[in-house]
C-alpha cells in the first residue's frame, strides 16, 4: 500500500499524473477515487502501479490500465511500465479522498 506521506520525487510526479486520469463512469480522477493501490519504482525508474475498479465487471476494464500505462510512460525519464489489476481487498467508497467524497456528495 502507498504510504503518501513519504512519496519519492518520481512517485509524487506518478501521483500527479495519475490525477489527469479520470474514470469516464464518475467525474473524478483515478487517484481521489482511491483506485490506486500501490506505486513502486525501482533505481532504473522501472513502475509497477497496481491498482483496481470500482466494480471487477467495469466496462472500463480494458482502457483504463492502458490510459494509465501510456499516460505513466509519457514521465520524463520513466523505465519500463506495469500495471496490475487486483480486486483484493475489493473497492469502496471508504478509499476516497474526502474531496472526491464531496464532489460526489457523500459528504
Amino acid at each position: 500500500m502507498i504510504d503518501k506521506e513519504n512519496l519519492s520525487p518520481l512517485q509524487q510526479t506518478i501521483v500527479e499524473s495519475l490525477k489527469s486520469i479520470e474514470d469516464p463512469e464518475v467525474p473524478v480522477n483515478i487517484w481521489d477515487l482511491g483506485l490506486i493501490y500501490d506505486i513502486e519504482t525501482d533505481p532504473k525508474n522501472n513502475i509497477t502501479i497496481t491498482m483496481t475498479l470500482t466494480s471487477p465487471h467495469c466496462p472500463m476494464a480494458e482502457s483504463l490500465p492502458n490510459d494509465v500505462k501510456t499516460t505513466i510512460e509519457k514521465i520524463p525519464n520513466a523505465g519500463t511500465v506495469n500495471v496490475k489489476i487486483t480486486f483484493t481487498p475489493p473497492w469502496s467508497i471508504e478509499r476516497m479522498t474526502n474531496e472526491a467524497k464531496l464532489d460526489l456528495g457523500f459528504l
